[in-house]
Formats: structure tokens, C-alpha cells, sequence
């Protein structure tokens, strides 16, 4: 027994210590995080059945290996060292991605995309480069790709399409089973390598099933992420590679882009300039989120990615995980602002409007179907004002038809078909038990919290304020009314804090008596104690109630549904500047947006 081996449920003397020994294997080949996410979506097929034990194991080969032992072990399945795996086989082995010794696996192989088919270049031996995946040369098969997907010209071939991927060295196809999702992917696969065509099997897409599935807990999953009435939800997503949206050079040549002024130049990063046109979108009216994908997560580490964008967070952007909530967020926006990965596709196959800020011209194969989609999506314009961009796509609503047609043309129809592959691969009858995936989970609660100061802009009437909150603005806000400062009690610079006109703090979710902070009117005193300048403390105790507290020590409990409390703590001080000497009514109507709100304004002993 080698070290590292497992001795159960598979091994040399196996049959001594397992408690099920007589269990067909299917072995998870899981490269990379992202690979697992997509074998994730099929683990459920196998529920209920006690002839099949399940296997993991990981080749090794991806650059992008962080996080996936983590994942593996959240699994909760017996791990195989690579060299085991090779040595024990499996009745079906099944893997999301091309790469490693796939062609060395005993058994039947069956081969997931880990996004929407096959659309991106890899580079190959043909061109003098190694393929990432492996970091070996990949076998020359005396094969050339059609110059319909670029081989004569001198591009690099697709990954999961061309021979260099699919052939093993001998020239038989790497799968014994090769999953599409629409007849155009075997269409390209025939174009490309008609080796491997008669192995493809069309499948749809369990992906694109469970967003369908989910779809109509879309309220759900938009509280969960904090959206309030009013609210639109803007999605920020970005694929790996420096060509994408979070890499450092978004503009990648298209010669299509418009033509810009000579003195900006082209843009060689785009993220910085769209993380400097956030503040100009006022927080009530606008939540933002970003999905990005797990080699980015994982390649450069979350760590890093947080700190890349403490700024925005702090000014109220949400990271979603990209493993186990993208779906949710994904079913749950009014827009998303991405690029040429299978999210931004998968977007507008839903009918959800996408601005295109990085094309991927360089990097994504001309005939592929995310190729059309990012021609004729509306693009982001990096220096233009970025709400006026988001109101027209809001406002217009159509998508290219393109990713509805494309994406699956089998909707719904995944987990039994899948299944039956399976099992015939296998070589027993399927359960009798109806085939289906897992449904997507409710994510937990994270409501937007912006501890960046707030530049609030306010116009009083009789018994209605109207009001616009600006996150980490680097200016005074353009338009009507008057202004005043808020400022977190944990805001990054405590200096702020001394020019607040109002003060606000969160108790913990669940905990409105938090023994850190006080009551409401003791921790205000504190507060108001500290900053001289300040006008109004508010301890937000609840998602829709605060307690304000003034320097004479009056106090109001806030309550109103669907608005922000600090919101509403903004609303009576504006008010209350505005009638000097009067009485509070007991509710206000705040406006914010489109949106009316009504604040019950009840005073506090």
C-alpha cells in the first residue's frame, strides 16, 4: 500500500473493512473549483441508490488548484490520490473539464463543459505553447483544425473541440461520452473533429436547469441579498483571464469599440474605472452585487479579492461565493455589467439585460455562441457616466435572442437524460425513482451595509421628505436640495466621523439589546458625547427599525417596511431641520426614487 492510498470502500484488502463492498464506483474527476461546481450539479442522480458508491479525485494538473481540496472535503466522499485512482478504476468516471491523463482512467468516461459549451482558445504544441491546464505539451495528432475555428490561421484551437483536446495519442476520442447541450456544439464538434462527433451525447444543460427551476423564488433570493422595493439589482461579473472584466487589460483590440477621444486613449483596465463610477448611483435606488468566477477567487486568493475591493464593499458591493450562490444572485438581478464568460450568457438567457464591459475578442473563438452574444450585446462605455448606461438596457429590456435559443434545446429535460447516460455507461437499470437535480438553496441573509460616509441629499415638504444617499461620493452630488453628512460609527476613517450630522451603528442580525453597545439611548449619549458636530445618533436595532436620539436626548423609534432604517434616520433629520420648533408627525412619506415609503415616527421613553 502506497502512502496517502485509501484502504475503504477502495483498495488492496477493501473487501475486508467496507461495509458495502459489492458498490459499482463512479469517480468525480475534479480539476479545479470550477470544474467541481458543474460535477456538483449531477452528485444528486445518484441519490437513494445503494448499489453505487461514489469516488473523488483530482488530477492535479490545473494551475487553479486552491480551494478544491476544501471543497472535496464539504463533499464528504472518499478522496483518491490521482495515482490511485489510475490504479482502482471506476465502472463511469465523470469530469467537467479536458486536461491530465483523462485517456489513463479505467472505465467509461464521461466529459461535462464547465460552462455554456465550448467557446474559449487554449493554447497548443501548434503554436510553440504549453496548455495551461496540464502544463504539458499537448500530443501532436497529425490533426489540424477548420479554419472556421482558426487552426489555418494560426489561433490557437478551442478547448474541448479541437483534436488536441479531445484525441487521446493513439487518435481515439479522450470520452467515451462527450455532454453537449445543443445540436450547434456537435455541429462546431463534426467541423472541428469528426474523431470525436460520434461520441457526443446531447444532454442539456443541469446548470442552466436549476436556474430555470429557481426561477420563480426570485423574491426569495432578491430579500436575501437585501433588495428592497425600489431597488434595482445590479450584477457585476467577471470570467478569468486578463482580457475579462476584473483583468488588467478589459479592452482587448476590438476594432468594433467605439472610437474614443485621442486624449483618454483606450482603456487598458476596466474594472478601475467601473469601481469609480459606483458612487454615482444613489444607494436606495441601486444594490450591487458581483459574482466572480472561482479562478479569480481562487487563483488570486479571497483575501486578495477583498482587499482589491474593500472600497466598494465598504461603500455597500456584495461578494457573492461563486460556488454555492451565483445561480441565486444570477435569477435574482435587474441587470448585470459583465463579459464574455458563461454567467453574463446565462444572464440573458433568463431575459435579464447585460451591459458587455470586456469582449474577449482575443481569447473567445469568432463561431462560438457567446462570439454572437458580445457582438450584439450593448456595450459599457468605461468613461461615460455609468446610470445613464444602466437606466437605457433597464428601461429597454430586450437581450439578443441568441442565449434563450442556444444555451440547452432540451430545457428541464437534464437530470434524465444525464441519468440514463450514466447508468447505461454503467451498466445497471436506473433507480425507478424520477430523475431530478437538486434545487437551489435559499441563501443566507446579507443586506447591503455601507460603513463608507453617506452624502445625503434631502427636500422637505409638509409630512414628506425626499431624499438621495450617495456611497463614498467624491464630490458633492449634483441636483436639488439641501445636504447633510452621515457617517458609520465603523467607518474606515474616524476623522469623518467628527464632520457627521448623523451617526449610525447596526446592532448584530437578531440581537437589537447588544450588552457591546448598550440601549439605544445610553450608546447615543456615548456617541453624541464624542462628536460635538453631530446632530442625530441612530441605532439601527432590525431591517426595518432604528432608534434615533437627538442632543437634548429625545428619542424616536423609526419603523417602516422596505426602507433602510438609516434611511429613515436621514428623513427626520432632514425634517426636523427643515420645521425647527415643530412637532414630528407620527409618519413621514419618504421618497426615494420612484419609490414611497411610509416611516411611523412613534416618540421613545
Amino acid at each position: 500500500m502506497r502512502d496517502g492510498w485509501i484502504r475503504v470502500p477502495v483498495g488492496a484488502d477493501a473487501d475486508r473493512w467496507a461495509t458495502r463492498s459489492g458498490c459499482r464506483r463512479v469517480l468525480l474527476i475534479v480539476h479545479n473549483v470550477t470544474s467541481a461546481t458543474r460535477l456538483l450539479d449531477v452528485v444528486g442522480l445518484f441519490r437513494d441508490d445503494l448499489r453505487v458508491q461514489l469516488l473523488a479525485t483530482c488530477p492535479g494538473t490545473s494551475p487553479f488548484r486552491s480551494g478544491t481540496s476544501e471543497l472535496l472535503a464539504a463533499l464528504g466522499v472518499p478522496v483518491l490520490p490521482w495515482e490511485q485512482a489510475l490504479d482502482v478504476g471506476a465502472d463511469l468516471a465523470v469530469s467537467a473539464s479536458f486536461g491530465g491523463q483523462l485517456h489513463m482512467v479505467k472505465g467509461s468516461l464521461a466529459v461535462l463543459s464547465h460552462g455554456v459549451g465550448y467557446n474559449k482558445r487554449l493554447a497548443t504544441p501548434d503554436t510553440g505553447h504549453r496548455t495551461p491546464d496540464t502544463g504539458h505539451r499537448t500530443p501532436d495528432t497529425g490533426h489540424r483544425a477548420p479554419s472556421a475555428l482558426g487552426a489555418d490561421t494560426g489561433a490557437d484551437p478551442v478547448f474541448g473541440l479541437s483534436p488536441e483536446w479531445v484525441l487521446a495519442e493513439d487518435g481515439a476520442p479522450v470520452a467515451d461520452a462527450m455532454v453537449l447541450s445543443h445540436p450547434t456544439q456537435l455541429d462546431r464538434l463534426r467541423e472541428s473533429c469528426p474523431e470525436a462527433a460520434d461520441t457526443a451525447v446531447l444532454c442539456g444543460d443541469p446548470c442552466f436547469d436549476r436556474i430555470l427551476a429557481a426561477r420563480p423564488r426570485r423574491r426569495a433570493f432578491r430579500r436575501a441579498l437585501g433588495v428592497r422595493p425600489g431597488q434595482r439589482l445590479v450584477l457585476l461579473n467577471s470570467t478569468w483571464n486578463p482580457t475579462s472584466l476584473f483583468g488588467d487589460g478589459g479592452d482587448d483590440g476590438d476594432d468594433d469599440a467605439r472610437v474614443r477621444d485621442a486624449s483618454k486613449g483606450a482603456p487598458s483596465d476596466v474594472l478601475p474605472l467601473l469601481l469609480s463610477h459606483l458612487p454615482e448611483l444613489p444607494v436606495d435606488e441601486y444594490r450591487i452585487a458581483a459574482v466572480l468566477h472561482p479562478n479569480v477567487w481562487h487563483g488570486h486568493g479571497p483575501g486578495q479579492i477583498r482587499l482589491w475591493l474593500d472600497g466598494a464593499a465598504r461603500a455597500g458591493l456584495t461578494l457573492v461565493d461563486p460556488v454555492t450562490d451565483w445561480r441565486q444572485a444570477l435569477i435574482a438581478a435587474d441587470a448585470v455589467v459583465g463579459d464574455f464568460g458563461s454567467v453574463s450568457y446565462y444572464a440573458a438567457a433568463i431575459g435579464t439585460p447585460v451591459l458587455v464591459a470586456a469582449p474577449g475578442v482575443t481569447v473567445i473563438e469568432q463561431a462560438s455562441q457567446i462570439a454572437e452574444f458580445v457582438r450584439e450585446a450593448p456595450r459599457l462605455d468605461p468613461y461615460a457616466p455609468l446610470r445613464p448606461q444602466l437606466d437605457a438596457v433597464l428601461t429597454d429590456g430586450r437581450v439578443p435572442p441568441g442565449p434563450a435559443a442556444l444555451t440547452t434545446s432540451c430545457p428541464g429535460e437534464s437530470a434524465g437524460r444525464l441519468r440514463e447516460l450514466f447508468y447505461r455507461l454503467i451498466g445497471i437499470p436506473e433507480p425507478a425513482a424520477p430523475a431530478l437535480l437538486d434545487p437551489l438553496p435559499l441563501p443566507a441573509h446579507r443586506p447591503a451595509r455601507a460603513t463608507a460616509p453617506l452624502r445625503v441629499l434631502t427636500e422637505v415638504g409638509h409630512r414628506e421628505v425626499s431624499l438621495r444617499r450617495f456611497a463614498a461620493a467624491r464630490y458633492e452630488p449634483d441636483g436639488p436640495g439641501d445636504g447633510h453628512l452621515a457617517v458609520h460609527e465603523d467607518t474606515l476613517d474616524p476623522g469623518a466621523l467628527d464632520l457627521a450630522d448623523l451617526i449610525l451603528q447596526h446592532t448584530p442580525p437578531g440581537r437589537p439589546d447588544d450588552p457591546r453597545l448598550g440601549p439605544p439611548r445610553q450608546w447615543a449619549a456615548e456617541v453624541l458625547d464624542r462628536h460635538r458636530s453631530c446632530a442625530l445618533a441612530a441605532l439601527v436595532t432590525g431591517p426595518d427599525s432604528c432608534t434615533a436620539v437627538d442632543r437634548t436626548g429625545r428619542a424616536w423609534e423609526l419603523t417602516g417596511h422596505g426602507l433602510d432604517p438609516a434611511a429613515a434616520a436621514s428623513a427626520l433629520l432632514a425634517w426636523r431641520a427643515a420645521h425647527s420648533g415643530g412637532v414630528e408627525p407620527a409618519e413621514l412619506a419618504v421618497r426615494s426614487g420612484g419609490t414611497v415609503h411610509r416611516v411611523a415616527v412613534t416618540p421613545s421613553r
